[in-house]
């Protein structure tokens, strides 16, 4: 694959990592969310002449919030007890972002060992050049280029006055360049 390509698809998947991580930190996560409810109740007790009221904390913590409406039925000639209410929330980040993250932060070491080893291949056995020089020699043969002499990792060409070395290096790549006529 060229390097070029896959130089454009690291910053594609590096690009995409960070627009997912500001999507998902700008979105926050509403569905992990813990409500603590304190509620003071007055309760309020008459016997005789003395009335007596007695307030009573109730602390309530549920793991979904919910909005539901309070009906209360009173009926003539009593009292309603007095509620006062007040909440708060927290979240934390959800388990599926942290494997999110996890797989991304994999994918990127595996793309960086890749790329660090491409180069460390080793050297390709000299059969292997001299097949990758034939080949370029028939290609140039085929547009009208004579092969004037060879070696084992290079030849030179001839096209009337012009010529040419082709050459294959340890990697295995190969290369052209023009010679000086002599």
């Amino acid at each position: 694959m060229p390097r070029s390509i896959t130089l454009s698809a690291l910053a594609m998947l590096f690009s995409a990592g960070l627009l997912l991580a500001a999507v998902v930190a700008a979105t926050g996560n509403a569905a992990d969310t813990t409500t603590t409810e304190t509620t003071s109740t007055v309760e309020t007790t008459t016997s005789g002449d003395t009335t007596t009221e007695v307030t009573v904390p109730v602390t309530t913590t549920v793991q979904i919030t919910t909005t539901r409406p309070s009906v209360t039925i009173t009926r003539p000639g009593t009292t309603t007890p007095t509620t006062t209410a007040s909440s708060s929330s927290s979240s934390g980040t959800a388990a599926w972002v942290w494997v999110l993250i996890g797989i991304l932060a994999a994918g990127l070491i595996v793309v960086i060992a890749l790329l660090a080893t491409r180069g460390r291949g080793g050297k390709v056995p000299a059969e292997e050049r001299r097949r990758r020089l034939d080949g370029a020699v028939a290609t140039w043969a085929a547009q009208g280029w004579a092969l004037e002499s060879q070696s084992a990792d290079s030849a030179v060409l001839r096209r009337g006055e012009e010529l040419m070395l082709v050459s294959v290096d340890d990697a295995g790549h190969v290369s052209t360049r023009p010679l000086a006529s002599s």
